[in-house]
């Protein structure tokens, strides 16, 4: 590739729903922020993705999306060492998804974890739609089409990977081969005999035609149990049973990122369905106020009742912004209560103030000037679209859509 880099490549996105808040700076965006000092890093607004449970929405995104990445900038993230971009700037991804969509099973789409999850936990939205079902080939070709090595998620997220794994190999088998390696193949098939044959061409088409593991592994028996084999022979055959041949879309691996803690304003996971969320550039008196305002240990009804810090929704802040020595002062002072709630609250108000007055200081110059978010979006839809057409050249030309 002439885009290639010594780095290995990352790619994420954010869907566009609203201004982030401060679990995704401690819980994303940090982690943005590192990768791209060592990786090729990629980052990019998934407003496609976003149309497929908000496609009755479009508004959200029209207010949003500068705001996000705004948000983005603020964290740290570099325009001069990652690439930011806007997903449906790049129609290459729309156009590797619809080539995607050609080899991959429907019964692979249905089988993924969070389709009928989604359904059920997004109340008051029609999603049975082609869009959302086929939003996981649209995801693997926002990855596949940079050749990103890695891609950061959490625990939950490992499926989709997996499945974009699936989908690019099973590309790879339908294209990337020729019709000597299947010649040779099918010869080297005959040396296991009629039986034998007959039982790995049918493991093969459950293989590749449902992804039946079970299926690949018979077939691996097979092989391997086979006497009349040379070794070249043999691994043609193991090639062949998984679809062999040139990889034209290297399979991404997941990069397992911590799952985020960071607690909202009640105790619980912050998260904008559950209205407790602190803003990344909040206003400072809304955040002093709601700070000093948390509920604490509900054992601590007066002023002298001692106090267990595992109980109380501020410790969760604490063990984010208090060094350790500052918490076990702390901790003492509530199980003792030397101290009072508010005197817990007060150190963690003033880092908290801190982290936001640094947030919206980087932020300050993309709000004066709203143009200079769009030239920093410019050229980095410019650069990702290099790098995405010149996958989508190889692509092209062997699926056979370059006439010549």
């Amino acid at each position: 590739m002439s885009d290639s880099v010594s780095r290995e490549r990352v790619l994420s996105g954010m869907r566009v729903t609203g201004r982030l808040h401060l679990g995704h700076y401690h819980g994303v965006l940090k982690n943005w922020v590192m990768l791209q000092e060592k990786c090729d890093s990629f980052y990019f607004v998934a407003d496609w993705h976003a149309l497929t449970t908000h496609y009755e929405e479009p508004g959200v995104m029209q207010r949003n999306v500068w705001e996000m990445v705004i948000d983005w900038l603020a964290a740290g993230v570099d325009p001069t060492k990652a690439t930011l971009f806007i997903q449906s700037r790049i129609p290459q991804h729309a156009e590797l998804h619809l080539l995607l969509s050609m080899v991959t099973p429907l019964g692979w789409l249905e089988r993924v974890p969070s389709f009928k999850d989604q359904q059920q936990k997004i109340k008051g939205r029609d999603l049975a739609t082609y869009g959302f079902l086929g939003y996981p080939v649209l995801q693997s070709a926002d990855i596949l089409i940079y050749r990103a090595s890695q891609v950061p998620v959490g625990e939950d997220q490992v499926p989709h990977i997996e499945l974009t794994r699936e989908i690019a190999r099973r590309f790879n088998r339908v294209f990337g081969k020729d019709a000597v390696f299947e010649e040779k193949a099918e010869q080297a098939l005959v040396k296991l005999g009629k039986k034998a044959a007959d039982q790995f061409r049918r493991a093969r088409r459950a293989w590749l035609q449902e992804g039946n593991a079970d299926a690949l592994a018979q077939m691996n028996v097979l092989i391997d149990k086979a006497d009349g084999l040379g070794d070249e022979e043999r691994e043609r055959l193991h090639g062949y049973s998984e679809g062999g041949g040139r990889s034209i879309l290297p399979e991404p691996q997941a990069l397992l990122t911590p799952a985020s803690k960071y607690p909202g304003v009640d105790g619980q996971k912050m998260s904008k369905s559950y209205d407790n969320q602190i803003n990344m550039r909040d206003d400072p008196d809304r955040v002093a106020n709601v700070l000093r305002t948390m509920p604490t240990d509900p054992a601590r009804q007066r002023r002298n009742d001692p106090g267990d810090p595992d109980k109380c929704p501020v410790w969760g802040l604490h063990k984010v912004y208090t060094d350790s020595a500052l918490q076990q002062k702390l901790a003492e002072g509530c199980r003792s209560a030397a101290i009072g709630c508010l005197d817990c609250k007060k150190p963690l108000i003033e880092v908290m103030l801190e982290e936001q007055a640094q947030l919206r200081a980087r932020a300050k110059p993309y709000e004066d000037d709203p143009g200079e978010i769009r030239r920093t979006i410019d050229a980095g839809c410019e650069r990702a679209m290099a790098v995405a057409e010149e996958t989508m050249q190889e692509v092209r030309d062997v699926v056979g859509t370059v006439y010549r």
